[in-house]
């Protein structure tokens, strides 16, 4: 499996669009292991150099909260089954065809809420970054995604600053000390566990810089 840097993946990631219409990118790795900024400096950086993009989490289809608390699943909120992961292939397969306007939803940290039609996809954007947990599983219907991503990285970050950073995240939105470790150690780790099993499914390891 080769291993690049951050940076390394930005560069070749940009030489390719030299050469691409379309390009759709799939960032993938355990919770807090640096998904979301990396795509986001994917997206800055191809921006800089005149290339529209967009960045879609998975996030957005995150079950309803009212759902999960119904269902019993609101204390393993980000399991695999906690997703419409149906609807997210869906959603991949409209961004893929291009041929019209996708509207995507986005998570709202502070309701705990997917908000629909939250992300603009143009269909002549030219680099499409989804990243989420669950984009190299290979169980269905997860496993329908990665064939729809021209790209695919697993982000690698230490464990312990990874668990570190999911203690800190949790304190954040108002857990204490002691129910963030719970969560960072408990359904976030079991979940973690699955993820890392899909490594070899990427089409490269991006080490993340050890940075919040």
């Amino acid at each position: 499996m080769r291993e690049v840097t951050a940076a390394d993946a930005v560069r070749d990631v940009l030489l390719r669009l030299r050469h691409s219409t379309h390009l759709l990118l799939g960032i993938a790795g355990p919770p807090a292991s640096g998904k979301s900024t990396l795509a986001a400096e994917v997206a800055d950086a191809a921006s800089r150099s005149g290339i529209s993009a967009v960045v879609v989490p998975m996030d957005g289809f995150h079950l309803a909260q009212s759902v999960l608390d119904a269902r019993g699943l609101a204390g393993v909120k980000g399991a695999a089954d906690t997703f419409d992961a149906a609807g997210f292939v869906a959603l991949l397969r409209r961004i893929r065809a291009a041929d019209s306007t996708v509207w995507a939803p986005a998570f709202d940290r502070a309701l705990e809420n997917a908000v629909a039609g939250s992300i603009e996809v143009p269909p002549d954007v030219r680099l499409v970054v989804t990243e989420g947990n669950y984009l190299l599983d290979d169980t269905p219907p997860w496993r329908d995604i990665a064939p729809l991503l021209e790209e695919t990285w697993y982000v690698r970050l230490d464990d312990d600053v990874r668990r570190a950073r999911l203690v800190a995240r949790h304190e954040a939105y108002g857990r204490t000390h002691d129910e963030a470790v719970s969560r960072a150690y408990g359904t976030d780790e079991h979940n973690a566990v699955r993820i890392a099993a899909s490594v070899h499914r990427a089409d490269r390891v991006v080490l993340a810089p050890e940075r919040s």
